[in-house]
């Protein structure tokens, strides 16, 4: 079976046309044009049109501000509760992050405390897990530049490392799948790589933690189109560039449960996954020494 990102991209827009669709019944049950509702609001005409065909979510303030103006005061709990569901199912970056990056990795930080069983593909990153506090660093530096949020990069690293102490505790059971691609994709300083690199070696001898990894020369039966986390049997996260997706229908969550014994099917472990590790390592730590050998600073200067 073949994941679909768009099956919960879908469900997003769903709950937020369905939405917008209520709030225009509200309208029109009280005799209100877009304009007419608009003006009462002090909102420009076009954000009643951005509203109603799910172009732009609604807050909490716009609903409670739509449904008095409309007269139906009696829905606002009702919308207010199909809001909270939808900013659940899908966490805008821009908006999770308004408080800083430590505030984000305190709350996920809340939810590993409650889960048991982590079920983890990357195709691209490193884990947050797994990540030393060099290459967490680089991530976040990623994300404040893209977002353009407040810079708490060292709480964040710290909070993101501390994280790292359920990795020991025995009531937790950890299943990463990596692809090789997420062990050679340059997204930290080469060295900083190698240090990475050589904890994932670590970690795969932790005796709760099981670390696969999908080398470049193997059949796929499952296409790796994007990572997830999938914690226990009640959620699904899935990262993407604007938001992170939370899905929950127990749909989604087998069929993600079945692309991740698909994945993890495939990969290698043990002795093998820690081979292609050192390759990594290795062809890394090659081209770093060649890159020295190069560097002006190393030549030596014949006057001397």
């Amino acid at each position: 079976m073949r994941p679909s990102k768009t099956q919960g991209v879908t469900a997003v827009h769903e709950a937020r046309t369905a939405l917008g669709r209520r709030l225009r019944e509200l309208r029109r049950h009280a005799g209100l044009t877009g304009r007419q509702l608009a003006e009462s609001l002090s909102w420009p005409p076009s954000k009643i049109s951005k509203l109603e065909n799910a172009r732009q979510t609604p807050t909490e303030q716009d609903i409670i501000g739509w449904t008095r103006a409309t007269q139906s005061e009696p829905e606002a709990e009702a919308l207010l509760a199909s809001l909270h569901t939808l900013e659940v199912q899908h966490a805008e970056w821009q908006r999770q992050l308004k408080s800083g990056l430590h505030h984000h990795q305190a709350e996920i930080s809340e939810l590993d405390q409650k889960t048991r069983l982590f079920r983890v593909f990357e195709s691209t990153f490193i884990p947050g897990l797994l990540q030393t506090a060099e290459y967490a660093r680089a991530r976040f530096t990623q994300s404040i530049t893209v977002f353009n949020v407040p810079n708490d990069l060292d709480d964040a690293v710290r909070t993101r490392v501390r994280r790292q102490d359920i990795l020991y505790r025995p009531d937790k059971k950890f299943h990463f799948v990596l692809t090789e691609a997420a062990l050679r994709f340059r997204l930290c300083p080469a060295e900083a790589m190698l240090g990475q690199l050589d904890r994932l070696i670590s970690f795969s001898r932790l005796p709760n933690v099981r670390l696969g990894v999908i080398g470049f020369g193997t059949q796929y039966v499952v296409a790796p189109a994007h990572g997830f986390w999938l914690l226990d049997n009640d959620r699904v996260m899935v990262e993407t560039f604007s938001a992170e997706l939370n899905l929950a229908q127990p749909p989604e969550i087998e069929l993600y449960a079945n692309v991740f014994d698909q994945l993890a099917g495939v990969a290698s472990y043990g002795r093998a996954a820690r081979s292609i590790m050192t390759g990594a390592i290795d062809d890394l730590a090659r081209e770093v020494a060649k890159g020295d050998a190069e560097s002006p600073d190393s030549t030596k200067d014949d006057d001397f």
